[in-house]
Formats: structure tokens, C-alpha cells, sequence
């Protein structure tokens, strides 16, 4: 009985020292590991920077296309129970870039990471945000899409609408631009308390105040771009179909309305008023821009063309220098060429989105780095610190 029971302790010493090496092991070998989604040598540019201020080396992954398009993944070590941050940034290819990180993320999702958090400095298809006509929220789908591939958490930075946060059923840290931008304006700006910051339409005034009242400078708005291509003047123009011209007509099947000779509604006791179309007046700038520098502020410049005809009126109306800053610089198509072929004198964007190419079309285009608030924004993640400080004198409207 005695040397059974002395048998029984230390058998459980044994599994207890088992056990506290097992839990130790796992404890340090905890911690996180950054990695690229992207395919491109040029896209992983800022990842490499965000891994150069964390002072850790970028994981060890392979993406590639097949033969057949199809987008294949590698992940080259272990990341069994590390918080794991995957780095897309967003090139002109914007689908492979999507299948790419859901891609990734599932593969570490598969293979036991503990949390996996995007880091998307531009997030696509944020324009595609509202329902319009027959069309869909793309932006919800996406939404949806990541957090089914593993993504428990996303930073970003200015979505194109804040409310598109409410699309995801994890958490969202949007992350501001506007500090490395204003403060390149008080650097690099000659004179810029000569500046007026310009909003080119309505909607991008709140944006425009917050940069006015941080700079202490006027705000003028443009109105009256050109027509939306947008229209509903054709859009059920045969629903349900008119009327005939017979002795009854047919607003519902199987009810018979009798023919009085006049203008009737489809359905009897229905009168619906008609919208008015909207006009547009000719462009016109609310604010005294003669004599000053213009700085045109927006969160996405794409096809530039507004941006020109814009920059063309401001200088009709007496403004000797036009700047244009903006966070996501996609620069499509022609833009290069526009830009360098317009009254613009500089364009300002991050480096969310790669545009090495456009800067080398155009030498109007700058570049600020946003990678310091991105790898603050993981080191803070990782760590379990607030992320307040980053969002410091942020208001709603910013």
C-alpha cells in the first residue's frame, strides 16, 4: 500500500512537470508575425517599412499565380497561437489583390494562428458603399468575405464612408491621414498661410473645415460640377407598360379598368407626384480664392478629371498655385498625363497604394509615409494598449 501510493505521486509529479513545460513552451513561443498578401515586388514596399519600425524581419510566405490565374499560398513557418498581421495594399489588379489576402488569411486560419488582423491601408470597393438603382453594396460583401476567411480585426485608414465600419461584425481601427498631410503643408508649402483650403463639391466640405480650422486658414467650396452619368429619366419608363388606346386596359392582371379617354395611373386611386429633375448651375466657387494658394483636400484622387477642371476655374478666379492632397492616390488610366498636362502644380497623396509608376509619368506627384501610424498601430494591437493615442484631437467629422 505504502510504495503504491509513494508510486501514485510521483507519477503525478511527473505529468504536473510535463505540464508546466508544455504551458511555458506555448507561452514563449507566443508573440506576432507580420506578413505580405501581395504577389508584387512593389506592393510589399510598405510592408517592408512597417517591419523596419516594428524591428522585426517579415514572414516567411510565398504568393504566386498559377498558370491558370489561380492564386496559391505558402506559408514557409509556424504561426500556431501568434497574433498574425497580414499587409495587403491595394495595386491596379484589385480582384487578385482580394483573393490574395482571403486567400492567406484562410491558410493561416487553418493553421492555428490565434488572431489575424489586416492591415488594409486602402480598402477597396469603399465606394461601392451604397445601394444604387439594381445594383448592391459590394463593400458589405467584402465585409462579409473577410471575417468568413479568418479576419478577426482590420486597420485601415479614411474609409471613403466611416459608416462603412458598421459592414463588419469585428472590429475596425480607422486610422487618420490628415496629420502627416497637414504637416507637409506646413513644411513643404511656401507661404501657405497665404493658402485657402478649396472643397471641389459639397460633400467634401466637412473634410475641407477640419483642415481650415487646424491651419487657421479660409475655406472656400466649389458647385456645380458637371451632371451626374447617373440617371433615372429612362429607368422605368416601361413599368408596368403604358396604357393602350382601346375600350379597357389592364393596370393589374385581371383588373379591368375602363378607357375614359385620359392620362390614368396603373393602379386606380394612385397618383404619384412627379420628381423635378435636378439642374445644375454653372460652376461657381463660394469664397475669395484671387491672390491665394489653393489646396484642394480629398480622401481618394482616381480619375483625375474633376480634379483639372477644377484646378481650371481656381485659376480663372485668381489663385496662383494650386495643390491637391489626398490619402489614396489610385491615379487610373490617363491620370499621370492629366495631371502633368493641367494647371495642378503638385499632387500629394500616401502610400497606401503603390504609384511608383505614375510618379515616374509624372514628376508632379509627392509621396508622404503613413508607415509609422500603421506599425504603432500593431505594436499598440499586439500589446493590448488603447489605441486613443492615435486617435487623439480626432473628431467625428475628420
Amino acid at each position: 500500500m505504502h510504495n503504491a501510493f509513494w508510486a501514485f505521486l510521483v507519477s503525478r509529479s511527473k505529468t504536473s512537470k510535463l505540464s508546466n513545460s508544455y504551458s511555458t513552451m506555448n507561452i514563449s513561443k507566443s508573440g506576432y508575425r507580420v506578413f505580405s498578401a501581395n504577389s508584387t515586388t512593389a506592393c510589399t514596399e510598405l510592408a517592408k517599412k512597417i517591419t523596419e519600425r516594428l524591428g522585426v524581419e517579415l514572414g516567411k510566405s510565398v504568393v504566386y499565380q498559377e498558370s491558370n490565374r489561380e492564386t496559391r499560398v505558402d506559408v514557409k513557418e509556424s504561426v500556431r497561437g501568434q497574433n498574425i498581421f497580414i499587409i495587403q495594399t491595394i495595386p491596379r489588379d484589385v480582384n487578385t489583390a482580394i483573393m490574395e489576402l482571403l486567400v492567406m488569411a484562410y491558410a493561416l486560419k487553418t493553421n492555428c494562428a490565434e488572431n489575424i488582423i489586416g492591415v488594409i491601408p486602402y480598402f477597396p470597393y469603399s465606394k461601392q458603399c451604397k445601394m444604387r438603382k439594381r445594383g448592391s453594396i459590394v463593400c458589405k460583401l467584402l465585409a462579409s468575405m473577410l471575417a468568413k476567411a479568418g479576419l478577426t480585426h482590420i486597420i485601415t485608414m479614411d474609409l471613403h464612408q466611416k459608416e462603412i465600419q458598421g459592414f463588419f461584425s469585428f472590429p475596425v481601427d480607422n486610422l487618420r491621414a490628415s496629420p502627416f498631410l497637414l504637416q507637409y503643408i506646413q513644411d513643404e508649402i511656401p507661404d501657405y498661410r497665404n493658402a485657402i483650403i478649396v472643397a471641389k463639391s459639397p460633400s467634401a466640405a466637412k473634410r475641407a473645415q477640419s483642415y481650415a480650422e487646424r491651419l487657421r486658414l479660409g475655406l472656400a467650396v466649389m458647385h456645380g460640377e458637371a451632371q451626374c452619368s447617373e440617371s433615372d429619366m429612362a429607368d422605368g419608363r416601361h413599368s408596368p407598360p403604358p396604357l393602350s388606346s382601346g375600350r379597357t386596359t389592364s393596370g393589374h392582371p385581371g383588373l379591368e379598368l375602363p378607357y375614359t379617354g385620359r392620362h390614368q395611373a396603373a393602379f386606380p386611386g394612385i397618383e404619384l407626384p412627379m420628381m423635378m429633375a435636378k439642374e445644375k448651375p454653372p460652376i461657381t466657387v463660394v469664397g475669395d480664392v484671387g491672390g491665394r494658394i489653393a489646396i484642394i483636400v480629398d480622401d481618394i484622387i482616381d480619375d483625375v478629371e474633376d480634379f483639372v477642371a477644377a484646378a481650371e476655374i481656381l485659376k480663372e478666379r485668381g489663385a496662383y498655385k494650386i495643390y491637391i492632397m489626398a490619402t489614396h492616390g489610385l491615379l487610373s488610366a490617363e491620370a499621370p498625363r492629366l495631371i502633368e498636362e493641367s494647371a495642378i502644380d503638385e499632387v500629394v497623396v500616401t502610400n497606401t497604394v503603390p504609384h511608383e509608376v505614375q510618379k515616374l509619368q509624372c514628376p508632379k506627384i509627392k509621396t508622404v509615409d503613413v508607415s509609422m501610424i500603421l506599425a504603432e498601430a500593431i505594436r499598440r494591437i499586439h500589446n493590448g494598449e488603447s489605441m486613443a493615442y492615435l486617435f487623439r484631437n480626432i473628431t467625428v467629422d475628420d
